[in-house]
């Protein structure tokens, strides 16, 4: 049974929607120690004094913020953990907005939200129906492990979600990359032709379990083997070779995704 991670109320107008939030993803990312190569022992890190290289005990350490190069101004932990906003049981919606406004780049953990008890089931589904027959995205201030976030409540899959977000200050605006071109440039027609027909051909349904992680299993796969003793040479990866024409480069994109889309269709009449 999954536990909830936070537990709180989302409150629009005069209307409170208990509810209980629970994680919608999971870190599939292997954890690796470092190893002393001659003992087989787990690597450890000591906190020593870049000044005289002792070890430092955990009460005589300090946070600090460096203002310029050697200068700090340091607090204790008790006086950062003040200045951490309280955690509270609310979410009080600011406003409504179109979901095609909210560019995914704002967005950061995503949870599952359900009706924290059968009281909360009417107004959960009211919240759920009105924000699905507007298309919008109800946006708002939650507080989770003692760190205020900017927090947008959406319809997903029948259900409430909540996605924590990145405030505008967190997210970097083109103009501050100044290697980005300034300008677009003029795409030449024909090649947009092209490249039309190889997007058309390669349109299809947004499937996620499509796409899976190849990195973690052949990793997992790697260690179950060397796990039984097996250890095997790391193969060169084969590069595509390089096309200079981008026309050309066009038309064999457009072959090639022909040939996948006609081997597609020869599987799903096979297995129909």
């Amino acid at each position: 049974m999954a536990r909830p991670v936070w537990t709180g109320v989302i409150s629009f107008g005069l209307v409170s929607v208990p509810v209980k939030a629970y994680t919608a993803t999971r870190d599939r990312e292997i954890h690796f120690h470092q190893i002393d190569k001659a003992t087989g022992a787990r690597i450890k890190y000591d906190k020593v004094s870049a000044a005289t290289g002792e070890s430092v005990a955990d009460d005589q350490i300090v946070m600090g913020y460096e203002l310029s190069p050697g200068r700090h101004v340091t607090f204790e932990r008790e006086e950062i953990a003040a200045l951490r906003p309280d955690s509270t049981k609310a979410v009080q919606v600011l406003d409504f907005v179109d979901l095609e406004a909210v560019d995914p780049v704002y967005f950061d953990k995503t949870y599952w939200l359900g009706p924290d008890g059968p009281a909360a089931k009417e107004p959960y589904d009211l919240l759920l129906a009105a924000m699905e027959e507007r298309g919008r995205v109800a946006v708002g201030q939650v507080v989770m492990r003692n760190k205020g976030r900017l927090a947008a409540i959406r319809p997903m899959g029948g259900l409430l979600a909540m996605s924590t977000m990145r405030y505008a200050e967190e997210v970097v605006a083109r103009e501050d990359v100044p290697e980005l071109p300034e300008e677009r440039g003029e795409a030449d027609q024909r090649a947009v032709d092209l490249a039309l027909q190889v997007v058309d051909t390669m349109t299809s349904d947004w499937d996620p379990a499509k796409y899976p992680n190849t990195y973690v299993d052949e990793l997992r796969d790697a260690i179950e083997k060397r796990a039984d003793g097996i250890v095997e040479e790391p193969t060169a990866e084969e590069r595509p070779a390089a096309v200079i024409d981008l026309m050309e480069a066009l038309r064999a994109s457009v072959e090639e995704a022909k040939k996948k889309a006609g081997g597609a269709d020869d599987g799903e009449s096979a297995t129909g």
